[in-house]
C-alpha cells in the first residue's frame, strides 16, 4: 500500500517561509508526479506545484517566484520551500503522488497546516 507522511507546517508571520516535505513509501513505478496541493477553509482544494520524476515543474500562478518544489528520487520525498509567505496561503497542505498502473493513480498525504499571522 502506498501511503504519503508530509511533515513542515506550522504557524508563521507574513513574510516568513516554511519548507514541507512528503515522503512516500510502498510499491509504484518510478516513473510519477509528486506535487502539493492547498486548501483554504471553505474553498477547493488547489494545485500549488507539482514535479515529475523526470523533472518537470508545474507552479500555480499565486505562488510563481515564491515557491519552489524539489524532490530526492533516490528517496521518494517531495519538498515545498515556500517563501514571502501572505495570510491568504493560510490552509491545509496535501502531498498527492500521481502514477500508471493499468490505469491512473492519485494517492493523498493527510495533510499538514499552515497558518500565516498577518
Amino acid at each position: 500500500q502506498v501511503q504519503l507522511v508530509e511533515s513542515g507546517g506550522g504557524l508563521v508571520q507574513a513574510g516568513g517561509s516554511l519548507n514541507l516535505s512528503c515522503a512516500a513509501s510502498g510499491s509504484f513505478p518510478s516513473t510519477n508526479t509528486m506535487g502539493w496541493y492547498h486548501q483554504a477553509p471553505g474553498k477547493q482544494r488547489e494545485l500549488v506545484a507539482s514535479l515529475t520524476s523526470g523533472g518537470t515543474t508545474n507552479y500555480a500562478d499565486f505562488v510563481k517566484g515564491r515557491v519552489t518544489i524539489s524532490r530526492d528520487n533516490a528517496k521518494n520525498t517531495v519538498f515545498l520551500q515556500m517563501n514571502s509567505l501572505k495570510p491568504e496561503d493560510t490552509g491545509v497542505y496535501y502531498c498527492n503522488l500521481e502514477y500508471r498502473f493499468f490505469s491512473r493513480r492519485h494517492v493523498w498525504g493527510q495533510g499538514t497546516q499552515v497558518t500565516v499571522s498577518s
